[in-house]
């Protein structure tokens, strides 16, 4: 299929292998990475360190996913998608994997430094295959479900804790060998997915004109929209780590429920979260990213109370349900948001580092909330962190731009005719024209 070919309503089977390639690389990612937020108070108990220390592991995760958000997206820009995520996959898996015989809390500390690169590698270079090759006007549907593999795999991490540690009685080790299952199945589906017809178009563009990625990057246009970017994810980040990181120990630690309840509790509000991605994302090629990303931060402002201050179990189910249904629902958007903001050449590296620098700036937030819940409680310190951020992400949202819609492979998407003309590409912060939105949809 052509790169600039019109849209079709059935994905092909290329389509198809990319998506699902994408979607289950990156539920494996968030599955390992949530193990640990299920399982880091055990851990702190095996290994004799302190809840606020052992928080750090998280941080480790976070601070190092833009490295491999670097290396990979500048690889994936040179090479293709295919090589860099299939290499990645495999790195994390093994990394993931070899945590399982951690001896101490310093060695499991530089294995999550080394799982964050890869982590890191993951969610860019996956959205970017997967959107390049997904037909521009259902580009927010599949965005939306794309995303929510990061609550797949949290869904699949709190479903394999009730199993491993609840029924089996096992340790968390166990939890992760579980690793290295799944992400082999993602590497054989990566195996057979063709290259990006973007990518190499823009490629022969680049061989062309001889214009190099360092030239695109730094174009003032660009420049600027990608500082943009990162102050948009860090508000985005800590939005998302603020109202899960914590959660679950809140819930046993702060409400005093067992872990088997947490849990549950845990998997229905992914579920949750799971619907609002899906929904919000279908609904944002209709009504526009910025929009639908402003309405669900503003919904989850009156939810707050029932989600942090609620003493019983179903009401505490309640209201994480419905946060994770505005919250996740607003990050339904990003993928498509973020690769249409991105130039052709670059779009491997540009989305997610953008993402996991703001992700890196965000990266404090589960230490944070856990020293103002040892002074002020967990309450406190859910609030304290999550009113501001809702307010930040919708501020900050409708203050940027988005290009809705936008074909990829065209004029408008080359970051070789931006650093040529000194024009934008794509919209840099203003909304969508109708002309930005594909021409079956307007």
């Amino acid at each position: 299929m052509s790169a600039v070919a019109a849209p079709r309503d059935r994905l092909d089977a290329d389509q198809r292998n990319a998506f699902f390639a994408a979607l289950l690389g990156w539920s494996m990612d968030a599955f390992d990475y949530f193990i640990v937020v299920l399982v880091y108070a055990d851990i702190a108990k095996d290994f004799g360190v302190p809840l606020t220390r052992m928080a750090f592991l998280t941080t480790a995760t976070l601070l190092m996913r833009p490295v491999g958000a670097l290396l990979f997206g500048l690889w994936a820009d040179r090479v293709g998608r295919r090589r860099p995520l299939m290499v990645d996959v495999t790195f994390y898996s093994i990394v993931g994997f070899a945590c399982a015989f951690a001896p101490n809390f310093t060695v499991l500390l530089i294995l999550r430094l080394l799982y964050g690169v890869g982590m890191g590698g993951e969610w860019g270079l996956g959205a970017a295959l997967a959107m390049e090759k997904i037909p521009a006007n259902r580009r927010g549907l599949f965005s939306g479900i794309l995303q929510e593999g990061y609550s797949i795999g949290y869904l699949l991490a709190s479903v394999a804790f009730l199993l491993v540690h609840s029924v089996g009685g096992l340790s968390w080790r166990w939890l992760f060998g579980l690793s290295i299952i799944p992400a082999l199945i993602s590497l054989y589906v990566r195996s057979r997915v063709r290259e990006s017809e973007v990518w190499e178009a823009a490629r022969q563009r680049q061989e062309r004109t001889r214009t190099g990625m360092r030239q695109v990057l730094l174009n003032p246009v660009i420049l600027r929209r990608f500082v943009f970017l990162v102050l948009l994810m860090t508000a985005f980040n800590w939005m998302s780590h603020g109202t899960q990181d914590v959660y679950p120990t809140f819930l046993k630690e702060g409400i005093g429920l067992s872990a088997t309840t947490a849990t549950w509790i845990a998997v229905i509000y992914n579920v949750g979260a799971i619907i609002g991605g899906t929904t919000v994302g279908a609904l944002s090629q209709r009504f526009g990213r910025r929009r639908m990303i402003v309405i669900c931060a503003v919904l989850g402002l009156p939810i707050l109370p029932i989600f942090a201050y609620s003493t019983s179990a179903g009401m505490l189910c309640l209201g994480s349900f419905l946060m994770q249904i505005m919250v996740q629902g607003a990050w339904g958007v990003i993928p498509a948001h973020l690769t249409e903001l991105s130039p052709d050449e670059i779009r491997g590296f540009y989305p997610g580092v953008t993402y996991q620098l703001g992700n890196c700036l965000a990266a404090f937030n589960l230490p944070i909330q856990q020293s103002l819940a040892a002074s002020h409680g967990y309450p406190f310190a859910l609030a304290a962190t999550v009113i501001p951020v809702l307010v930040a992400v919708a501020v900050l949202t409708a203050l940027g731009g988005e290009a809705r819609g936008i074909r990829f492979g065209t004029a408008r998407t080359s970051g070789v005719e931006l650093a040529g003309a000194g024009g934008p590409a794509v919209p840099a912060q203003r909304p969508a024209a109708p002309a930005d939105v594909d021409e079956t949809t307007a």
